[in-house]
């Protein structure tokens, strides 16, 4: 035996919610990867809704954002500036876009094949650090969008109860909506992302002055 918890997939009911609830509940939860043997644990995410002007599905639907609009426990990964993959999850009642951002985890399993993606030479501690890392580690691709990931396929979300300590804060990065509290992060944890705002993003008190 391996004295390791149990871990139990997580089903439809559970992102069928609002994307701040889900997102601040995916902390400490598992990302996996079944046919290559890949566990980690999330220690940060984003929630983002249709309402949001920082959201992918704030002015219409499109072929590209159309998983947001679920069923929820759908994969929405999508190319950021062309260059990188980012994977997302879908979130709450069906024809409301809405999700979540995976930006951060701490790898358990399957080291060797996330070092082969990453480089040998990338610190254990930055594998997963970031939105593009994690997708780029975990070996995904827009083939992976829309996805269901709460049907028995190799890529999914489990609980093993773990519980950490979370902290919310503004998101990193957005030019739109800048100040809203939808960055989920675990408290004191090394694998944690730095926290970057957009230069181009308006301060709130300059927001409110006009």
């Amino acid at each position: 035996m391996s004295g390791r918890p149990t871990r139990r997939r997580l089903g439809r009911a559970f992102f069928a919610r609002p994307a701040p609830v889900v997102a601040r509940e995916l902390v400490g939860a598992l990302l996996v990867r079944d046919d290559e043997s890949l566990v980690a644990r999330i220690v940060e995410t984003e929630a983002y809704m249709q309402h949001d002007p920082a959201c992918h599905a704030y002015r219409q639907l499109t072929p590209r954002n159309a998983p947001l609009y679920g069923p929820a426990g759908h994969a929405y990964v999508y190319s950021s500036y062309g260059l990188h993959w980012c994977l997302n999850t879908a979130t709450g009642a069906d024809g409301s876009a809405e999700g979540c951002l995976l930006r951060a985890a701490e790898p358990l399993d399957g080291l060797e094949v996330m070092r082969a993606r990453r480089g040998e030479r990338v610190r254990a501690r930055d594998l997963l650090r970031g939105p593009a890392r994690l997708a780029q580690a975990f070996g995904l691709d827009g083939t992976w969008s829309g996805r269901d990931l709460c049907a028995g396929g190799p890529l999914h979300l489990a609980s093993d109860g773990t519980s950490l300590p979370v902290g919310a804060g503004p998101r990193v990065g957005v030019t739109q909506a800048a100040d809203t509290p939808w960055r989920f992060a675990a408290s004191g944890s090394p694998w944690v992302s730095a926290y970057k705002r957009s230069p181009r993003a308006p301060r709130a008190a300059q927001s409110a002055a006009g």
